[in-house]
């Protein structure tokens, strides 16, 4: 996993406007500050939809010296995750409760997902901040 600065900006009456340094072209919008995170995960997978996956973010201070003048103007940056997929399953352990078992495999059947699809789902939900 990998975390991409974003520059988020604000002004009154409009909605948060989000932009990439790193990666050109690459923008979001939101109307909530909840939303920002989620919008902006969205924006990053379609941008490696067309785009080279192997960018790698700058570390944090390139990126506000890039961004210093939108700093001082009121905008701050927010770290968005970006998880990927390589399409390699992985075999693990993991211990959990009896109950949670057997919660997460309803709910999985419920979904027409396996286990494994179901939590991994979960886990990138969870990440990602879509709730």
């Amino acid at each position: 996993m990998r975390y991409y600065h974003a520059v988020v900006h604000k002004e009154e009456d409009s909605a948060f406007g989000v932009h990439f340094p790193d990666l050109p072209g690459c923008f979001s919008a939101a109307d909530r500050m909840e939303d920002v995170i989620p919008n902006a995960v969205e924006a990053l997978s379609l941008w490696f939809e067309d785009a080279d996956s192997d960018t790698l973010p700058s570390p944090v201070e390139a990126i506000r010296a890039q961004a210093a003048e939108d700093l001082r103007e009121g905008a701050f940056l927010v770290a968005v995750p970006w998880i990927g997929r390589n399409s390699k399953p992985a075999r693990v352990n993991i211990s959990l409760d009896h109950a949670m078992l057997d919660a997460i495999d309803k709910a999985a059947s419920m979904r027409r997902l396996t286990r494994s699809a179901f939590l991994a789902e979960a886990a990138r939900n969870e990440i990602e901040g879509r709730h």
